[in-house]
């Protein structure tokens, strides 16, 4: 590797044998501004900056805004708990309402029930009734058909025991036999 270290080339050469040593060049000398120490003039800096600061009136104005800080989260606080006591306040009142509906649901199913049972019942009644009504009118028809059976053949049986009598009444009946029914009738009046 080569040296990275530039190459002193002297253009005089050296006195040997005299070395000259400043007194003051092993000593260390601190800074100073108008012969005050760092730490003299740190500490009159930051007097300064307190005076200037309680002049201005800083602390008050720092303690002024961390109040104003305070009591606007304080307000929020209390707004936050006024909104938690009006939800848990809603939050009762739906649960209310929710039993209340939950009950009256079971109120109109029960009586849904009801009136489907009366329903069905009044159904099964009527149906019944109705049966019978037209089990009757059938009875009714069957005995008026009856009966109109009955009158037509009594009719058809009178109309041919006339006509039979009429033939045997005109076959065997004369005017000798006109004569003494005639007489006969007369008499019963």
């Amino acid at each position: 590797m080569a040296n990275n270290l530039p190459e002193v080339i002297a253009t005089t050469p050296a006195e040997a044998g005299v070395v000259e040593v400043d007194a003051d060049a092993g000593k260390h000398v601190e800074p100073e501004l108008f012969g005050l120490a760092p730490y003299q003039i740190v500490s009159i800096a930051m007097l300064v900056l307190i005076l200037v600061m309680v002049w201005k009136k800083v602390p008050g104005m720092i303690t002024g805004g961390l109040d104003a800080r305070i009591a606007a989260i304080k307000a929020q606080l209390d707004e936050a708990k006024a909104l938690r006591a009006e939800a848990e306040a809603l939050r009762n009142e739906y649960s209310a309402k929710i039993a209340g509906a939950e009950k009256d649901a079971e109120a109109m199913m029960d009586n849904a029930r009801r009136e489907a049972d009366a329903i069905v019942a009044k159904a099964e009644a009527d149906s019944t009734a109705m049966v019978a009504r037209r089990q009757k009118m059938a009875q009714d028809k069957i005995a008026a058909a009856e009966r109109e059976a009955v009158e037509s053949v009594r009719a058809k049986a009178a109309t041919a025991a006339a006509g039979a009598a009429r033939k045997l009444i005109a076959d065997k009946h004369d005017a000798s036999a006109d004569a003494k029914l005639a007489d006969e009738v007369i008499a019963s009046i």
